[in-house]
């Protein structure tokens, strides 16, 4: 039996993603300098580890430039078009990154095994997302596509720690923990969505996300290896002197109204 590898500890996983996320910006300021357009889909498992990755990835970003498209569930009106429109409307413009916490790519997941689209509808789907991926990448959108995996035991061990934590129970919703009753369903869902649509021009990437640090850590370097960015050079920046007083007097303290200072009552003051 193999060795098992030991886990990435807190110092050198800290290290490694600040400094990928300096690599980020440079992603960010090569994608506003060229014009580029770059889309990346997050799929997986609930409680796979997307949302912690998404974090890491903008946590430096300007949101001017990289933004996070996580759309609600579809409106009548939206219901009643084409499927893929609603998502048309968050893709980036010219010198955007656009980040899907979850994507199109619920029509085949969640809807299929729940029950919320109809055969033909999935059917239709498997047979036009490819279409559709081609288009994109064919108009020059940089398209980026990641499953993160998790096994039942890790999800199910993260579902739990979830109901006993009060900041982050609003995380389970009723879908969510369906997918431990329906987790050989979502399995075959999953491989039939992989044949159809890890084409060429848009694969799939797999990221095994049991331990979080490192799930983060591979895509985000991954990712970064697939974008041809260049560093770009940035203008100096120089803070202007401070102009001398012209007599402005600011008004009396006691005609605004503070926020109380609560620091003082921590500090005992």
């Amino acid at each position: 039996m193999a060795k098992a590898r030991k886990r990435v500890d807190k110092v050198t996983y800290e290290a490694e993603l600040f400094r990928l996320q300096a690599e980020l910006v440079k992603v960010q300021e090569w994608v506003r300098a060229t014009g580029a357009r770059v889309v990346v889909v997050f799929e997986g498992r609930d409680a796979a580890g997307k949302g912690g990755a998404i974090k890491r990835i903008t946590q430096y970003l300007n949101p001017r430039v990289a933004r996070i498209a996580a759309l609600p569930t579809p409106s009548e009106q939206q219901k009643g078009q084409w499927y893929f429109q609603r998502y048309v409307e968050h893709l980036p413009s010219r010198g955007e990154i656009v980040l899907f916490d979850r994507s199109w790519y619920n029509r085949a997941g969640v809807e299929r095994v729940l029950g919320f689209c109809t055969p033909e509808e999935h059917a239709r789907f498997l047979h036009q997302c490819p279409i559709f991926e081609r288009l994109l990448v064919e108009d020059g959108i940089l398209l980026r596509k990641y499953w993160f995996s998790v096994s039942d035991e890790e999800q199910q061990r993260r579902f739990l720690g979830r109901i006993d934590d009060p900041m982050r129970r609003w995380k389970l919703s009723t879908t969510d923990l369906q997918s431990i009753t329906h987790w050989e369903d979502y399995s075959r869902a999953k491989d039939d969505m992989m044949v159809h649509t890890d084409i060429p021009e848009a694969p799939w990437y797999v990221v095994e996300g049991d331990v979080k640090r490192e799930a983060r850590l591979n895509m985000m370097a991954h990712l970064l290896s697939t974008i041809p960015y260049t560093e770009i050079e940035q203008p100096d920046i120089v803070v202007p002197e401070r102009p001398a007083s012209t007599g402005y007097r600011r008004p009396p303290r006691e005609l605004t109204t503070y926020v109380p200072d609560h620091v003082a009552s921590l500090l005992g003051d």
